[in-house]
This record gives C-alpha cells, sequence and structure tokens, in this order.
C-alpha cells in the first residue's frame, strides 16, 4: 500500500485527487498539507510543513509554486519521491526543481494528461511536416485559474519548438503590437472564463486551409488519475527527473 500525502489538498484538484485515491486499489491518503484547515478531510491536514510527523511513501503536489517549494524542501530532507503537477513556475524555479532531482526523484509534467502529451508528440511530428505554417495556440481555462499562458500551452509550444531546432520564440501579447505577424513565432492565446477545466487548440495556417488538433478535457479526474500514475511510477525510482513522457 503506497501512502501519499497531499500538497495542496483543500483546492479543487487536491480533493479531486483525495476522491480519485479513495477509488484506487494499493494506494491511500494519510495527510495533507494546506494553507486553511476546513475539516473536510478524512486524514490529518498540516497548515505549517514544520508540523508535518508522518512519513508518506510518495507526496503529490497540486498547488501553487511557494507552496510547491514548501514541501519540496520537506521532501529533499527526508528522501521522499514526489509527483509535481503544479503548474506557474519561473525558469528560475524549473532550474531548482531539476536541481533538486539530484537528491530525490520528481516527476513533474505541465500536464498529467496522457492524451495531451500524445498530442505535444504528434505536434512535434506535424511542425516539422509543415515547416511553411503558421502556429497558433489558444487555451481556454476557467476563470479562476491564474496563470497564463496555461503550462499546458507552454508544452505544447516546447514540443513544436524543440522540433524545430528551438528556432521559434512564442508571442502572448500581439494585441500591443502594430506589425505583421513574424514567421518565427508561435502565438498563444489565453481565455479564461466560467468553469472550463482545459481546453487547447493547435492551429496550422497554410495556404488556403488549416490544420487543427483539439484536446478537450470534461473532468478533473483525469488529472488525478494521471498524477495517482506518476505515483505508482516514481515511488521506486531512483534519484533524477521524470516526466509524462517516462509513462507514456
Amino acid at each position: 500500500m503506497i501512502k501519499v500525502l497531499i500538497n495542496g489538498c483543500n483546492g479543487r484538484m487536491g480533493k479531486v485527487l483525495a476522491a480519485q485515491i479513495q477509488e484506487t486499489d494499493n494506494i491511500e491518503v494519510i495527510c495533507g498539507v494546506d494553507k486553511i484547515n476546513n475539516n473536510d478531510c478524512s486524514f490529518p491536514v498540516y497548515t505549517n510543513v514544520s508540523s508535518i510527523n508522518i512519513i508518506p511513501d510518495v507526496i503529490i503536489d497540486f498547488s501553487i509554486p511557494e507552496a510547491t517549494f514548501n514541501i519540496l524542501e520537506f521532501a529533499k530532507s527526508n528522501h521522499i519521491p514526489i509527483v509535481i503537477a503544479t503548474t506557474g513556475f519561473s525558469n528560475e524555479q524549473l532550474n531548482t526543481i531539476e536541481e533538486c532531482s539530484k537528491f530525490i526523484p520528481i516527476f513533474r509534467s505541465a500536464n498529467m494528461s496522457y492524451e495531451i502529451n500524445l498530442m505535444a508528440k504528434i505536434l512535434s511530428e506535424l511542425a516539422q511536416k509543415l515547416t511553411d505554417n503558421d502556429i497558433e495556440i489558444i487555451e481556454t481555462h476557467h476563470n479562476k485559474k491564474i496563470d497564463s499562458p496555461s503550462g499546458t500551452a507552454i508544452l505544447l509550444a516546447d514540443s513544436i519548438n524543440k522540433s524545430l531546432n528551438n528556432e521559434m520564440h512564442y508571442e502572448t501579447m500581439r494585441s500591443s503590437k502594430r506589425e505583421k505577424r513574424d514567421k518565427k513565432e508561435i502565438g498563444i492565446s489565453s481565455v479564461r472564463g466560467g468553469t472550463e477545466v482545459g481546453k487547447h487548440q493547435v492551429i496550422f495556417f497554410g495556404n488556403n486551409e488549416s490544420l487543427e488538433i483539439t484536446h478537450n478535457v470534461n473532468s478533473r479526474a483525469v488529472f488525478a488519475n494521471g498524477a495517482i500514475k506518476a505515483a505508482f511510477y516514481i515511488v521506486q525510482k531512483e534519484n533524477g527527473l521524470y516526466n509524462m513522457n517516462d509513462i507514456c
């Protein structure tokens, strides 16, 4: 039985994750961490990382970057594998996570969906075949999402850019410019509204035709199940940085 600590247990994803773990064999939540303990959880909830007196087999983090680094220090000090499903990290923070992976196993993905990661692979292949096309990414999320563009949009853009020798740059502020589109740009547009879980459209615009690939998530359970799968995968791994490509 794998014992899990959920970081961000009272958030939207934390609650969905706890519910999905209850429905999954050979894994259980033994405690959680959140800034507020509203007593809704069936397991102990700590509001301060320094107060944790239970050592889990693995940590699953669905929180915000600041909270991620709080629990990351705890994980590093106690040599606990961690699944990081939080997004919105700066490049400097990502470098810090990579440095920490020298001391503990870390699984990090901007999106825990198997299909979105499969989409990223497909896009990298298409980009090499449609080199003259203009590429636009449109991501749509609920009105409470903090980061923009989404981590998933960056994940998709990065998969395309890597396949094109990192020659592209990302344009997220076209509305502030008065100039024609740069051929070497990938446009990324963010839409926020309602309760939309997550929708990502990637469009390759050619001459007189276009090709569009869309991924739409209807339930947060998709991300929770991906995180659970990652937890099973990483709990026995050596120190290092892992992602969805390792289990897809």
